[in-house]
């Protein structure tokens, strides 16, 4: 995991820098061949340039966001935005279900949009895997 990532989780306090900790972590053990970065501020882990997940600190929450997760057809993920997104919001650490992180961060590897030629293709995404 970067530096930077360490550095953000420890930039939170209380309860969300658990959940930055739990989150990191199991990213990093699930798709130890991804690039992690911190990416517009927020912790982001790459495949070959493509996003796939990442996580922020919001005002009252930390969201969990997987770039391709409305492909993954998981209930539990909420859409987000106008492209492929889905996220998952905790306010506290013991709310993450491993198996369903571990569940999803696999899918996140095996179903890709291609989020890094989203600009070049003016907006249109294409399904890479």
């Amino acid at each position: 995991m970067s530096e930077s990532i360490l550095a953000y989780n420890a930039e939170q306090t209380g309860e969300y820098q658990a959940i930055c900790n739990q989150l990191s972590e199991t990213i990093c053990q699930h798709l130890p061949e991804a690039e992690s970065k911190i990416w517009h501020r927020h912790p982001v882990w790459f495949l070959d340039g493509n996003p796939l997940v990442g996580y922020s600190k919001l005002k009252d929450s930390v969201r969990l966001l997987f770039w391709s997760g409305q492909s993954f057809d998981e209930e539990k993920l909420e859409k987000e935005g106008s492209f492929k997104a889905a996220e998952m919001r905790y306010t506290a650490a013991d709310q993450i279900n491993l198996e369903d992180l571990k569940r999803w961060v696999e899918k996140s590897r095996q179903i890709q949009w291609d989020y890094k030629n989203i600009v070049k293709r003016k907006g249109v995404l294409e399904r890479l895997v």
